[in-house]
Formats: structure tokens, C-alpha cells, sequence
């Protein structure tokens, strides 16, 4: 399958993530053609007390998936997909990237129903980690999952569907239930996308979210520390406008939103007095722009700047209180990077940081190489005294002890973890906080 390969750093004795926050030198590196190999290579594994984590583009800020004895890559495993263009169901290797899935659905008249702003990860790593986009009536990735296939901890394998109850478990399963081969999604026809972008006076903003998070289909807005406008997304499948000439795409995408602001973050970075300026402006830059694109083309953009970053989700009903605190706190450090707010639907997924709860999301990033954890805990405070639950693939300090009043399914995922990993092969200090 095309597309496959993914971008990480990987040599013979060695992996590392994007964001250079997380690396290990695992024992052995395998990549196993088929499941039979796979489920043989965690027999062996058990066998000998032994580790294994699956990796997939690195994406993840945490080390959620730094194995230290043996590291799986499903590069060489490429089943054909299977594709259901009148029910919309299209199976999957876990290890394809979002790209690569969208340029197969297009192919087949479909899309995903809803895609975070990168596709470079693979589709395992994404659902995973409860990977999200935006949109008040609209739910992450996981949650268009009707059936995954995995081998777990004993070298079963097992395939969970929509008539399991523990699919709930798997669909955002950190990695920490077994290796995922294969994912069943429930995708929809194929839809244009009308973007709308533009600057707003943040105070404007915050007065009309809820008003804009339901008069779009997905809404989410960029807000520079220190600035008084946001720009403002909103994106629709109202039949409206026209696609962008190649040069505008480019000078925005790649000039503007890649190579010049990437200059101007290692300007902040090797001159940190220049930060307020720099931000200052970035924020007068921003500039309104409004097209039509096939649905991934619009929410997916390049992202070359390299940086780390945190999210936490709150109940909608906090947004305000969460945007206030954590103004107050970016406003108290040199921040070069954007805040980003977006929404999304309560689920049923026991570890979705939507679960039960209509969600609002306050992302928060530092360009590669400037301070970041003073910055970063002081949001995670005003995020936690909100009920705020972390992504599981950004940065975040949280620990088992407390998550489990945040995550109501916490001791139901624990129960199921203890069925599926009895000997933790899975595990490593990262879920060894997370989940004991």
C-alpha cells in the first residue's frame, strides 16, 4: 500500500519523535510482514519477561511509544484495504498514514467525517491517542471506528466490533492493550469544504463561541499571546466558494505559515527580548482568506516549524475561565507560538478527553528549543482546576493517582488492560504513569 512509510527517526539501535522531546534505543527493531509474525514475536517476547511497543510516525509530543527492548514498526505489513463504497466501511493496516488514507478514500468517492490539521501520522498512533479535529457535532478520530484486529499481550488475536462493549477501550487504547493491526472505519461520502478564515478581535470572539461553534461545522480559532484578534476558522459543506490559485496556497502554506515564520521563531529563539515583537507581528499579519478544497486538502496543512505542545480538553461550559487563566499565564512568559481553541462532541470512549462531555480545547505550543515547562504547567493548573483532561499524546505531568477522577472509565480500561497484558509487556514509564 502507498503511502505507508512514515517519517521518524529510526536507525539500527535508536528511535526518536518530530518533536525531539522523546527517544529510546530499543533492543531490537522488527517489522513483521503479517499477524502470525507479529503474534509469534509477542509469544517470544512474553516468554522471555521481555517489552515491545509498536511506533508509528513519532507525532506524539509524550513517550508513549519509546520502547526500550523491542520497537515494532508495521511498515512491511500492507494487507489490501477493503473498501465498502455502499456502507462507507473501509478496513485498513493500522500502520497507513492519514495521508495516504485520505488520498485511498478519495480514490473511492469517500472521506473521514473529521481530521486534525496534520496527516502525518499513522491511523494507529492517531486513534490512539485520541486525535481530534474540530466541530461542536463532530467527534475525534476513534470514534469512527467499527472494528479494530489486535494481538495482545498473551499473542491472541482478537477483533473487537460495534456489538463489543470494549471497543469503547480500544478505539483510544495507548497503546497499552496490544499491538493494533488492522481498523475498520465508518467514513461518508466525499465532500467539499468551504473555508472562511479571518481576523477577529479576540473579545468578539469569546462573546460569540458558542454562537460559532454552532453555525459552523467546524470552527477553532488561533490567538497569538499578547494579541487583541484571533484568526478565526470556520469550515462548512455549504457548496460555496473556489479553490485557491496554486501561488496563494503556496505563499500561505508554505512562505508565510512555514518558511518565514519559521525565521522569525529562531529569530525569537536566539533573541529572546524580540519575542513580544514577533508575536506583535505574526498577529497583524494574519490576513483573510476564503476557498473550497476536497475535505482533507482543507483541513490538513504542512507543518515544517518544529515545536512541543500541550492540550487539555474542559466542559465546554468553562471555555471562558480556561481562555482567561490561560491567557494570564501566557501573557507572564516570551510565547512565539499560537494558542489554538477548538471544539468537539461528548463520546462514549472511556479514555476520549470528550468523554461524556461536550468539549472545548486550548492547545498550547513553544517553538523547538525555547523554554516551555514554566509556561506549560501554569496552563496545566488552570486546566486541571477546571476538570481539564490532557491529551494523551502532547506534554502534560499527569499521573494515574489523579487522572482517574477525570477519566470516570479509568479503572474499566485498567480492568480490561489487566484481561488483555496480564505481564505489562506493553508497558513503559510513560503508561507506567498514566495508568499504574
Amino acid at each position: 500500500m502507498k503511502g505507508i512509510h512514515v517519517n521518524v527517526t529510526v536507525t539500527t539501535n535508536s528511535w526518536g519523535n518530530w518533536a525531539g522531546t522523546a527517544s529510546a534505543r530499543p533492543r531490537e527493531i522488527a517489522a513483521p510482514s503479517g499477524v502470525d509474525e507479529l503474534a509469534d514475536l509477542i509469544t517470544r517476547t512474553r516468554q522471555r519477561d521481555g517489552r515491545v511497543k509498536a511506533v508509528g510516525s513519532g507525532h506524539s509530543f509524550t513517550a508513549i511509544a519509546a520502547a526500550a527492548d523491542v520497537l515494532v514498526r508495521l511498515d512491511d505489513y500492507r494487507p489490501p484495504p477493503v473498501v465498502d463504497t455502499s456502507t462507507g466501511e473501509v478496513t485498513v493496516s493500522a500502520g497507513i498514514t492519514l495521508k495516504a488514507l485520505n488520498q485511498l478514500l478519495a480514490a473511492n468517492g469517500l472521506a473521514m467525517p473529521n481530521l486534525g490539521d496534520i496527516d502525518a501520522q499513522t491511523l494507529a498512533g492517531a486513534t490512539a491517542t485520541g486525535t481530534h479535529g474540530t466541530g461542536a457535532r463532530l467527534g475525534g478520530l476513534a470514534t469512527f471506528i467499527s472494528a479494530v484486529t489486535l494481538v495482545d499481550g498473551t499473542g491472541t488475536v482478537r477483533r473487537f466490533t460495534r456489538e463489543d462493549p470494549e471497543l469503547n477501550a480500544v478505539a483510544i487504547n495507548l497503546g497499552a492493550l496490544g499491538i493494533v493491526t488492522d481498523i475498520t472505519l465508518r467514513c461518508v461520502p466525499a465532500f467539499q469544504l468551504h473555508a472562511d478564515e479571518r481576523p477577529m478581535p479576540i473579545q468578539q470572539v469569546l462573546e460569540e463561541f458558542d454562537t460559532l461553534a454552532a453555525d459552523n461545522d467546524h470552527f477553532e480559532f488561533y490567538w497569538f499571546p499578547g494579541a487583541d484578534r484571533a484568526l478565526v476558522k470556520r469550515n462548512n459543506r455549504d457548496g460555496q466558494g473556489g479553490r485557491l490559485s496554486r501561488f496563494r496556497g503556496w505563499v500561505d502554506d508554505e512562505l508565510l505559515s512555514n518558511q518565514v515564520f519559521g525565521l522569525m521563531c529562531r529569530l525569537g529563539r536566539a533573541v529572546p527580548r524580540l519575542v513580544p515583537a514577533v508575536t506583535a507581528i505574526s498577529a497583524r499579519a494574519l490576513s483573510a482568506r476564503n476557498y473550497a478544497d476536497r475535505s482533507d486538502a482543507v483541513f490538513c496543512t504542512p507543518r515544517k516549524v518544529r515545536f512541543v505542545e500541550m492540550e487539555y480538553a474542559v466542559p465546554r461550559a468553562a471555555y471562558a475561565d480556561a481562555f482567561d487563566g490561560l491567557r494570564r499565564a501566557a501573557n507572564r512568559h516570551r510565547v512565539i507560538f499560537p494558542v489554538e481553541v477548538r471544539v468537539a462532541a461528548a463520546d462514549p470512549l472511556w479514555l476520549s478527553t470528550a468523554h461524556d462531555r461536550d468539549s472545548a480545547y486550548f492547545a498550547v505550543h513553544q517553538f523547538q528549543g525555547m523554554p516551555y515547562l514554566d509556561y506549560f504547567a501554569e496552563v496545566e493548573a488552570v486546566m486541571r482546576d477546571l476538570g481539564g483532561r490532557p491529551h494523551w499524546g502532547k506534554l502534560h505531568t499527569r499521573a494515574v493517582a489523579d487522572l482517574g477522577t477525570d477519566y470516570p472509565r479509568m479503572a474499566d480500561f485498567i480492568a480490561l488492560r489487566d484481561r488483555l497484558d496480564p505481564d505489562r509487556i506493553f508497558t513503559n514509564p510513560y503508561l507506567q504513569r498514566v495508568l499504574g
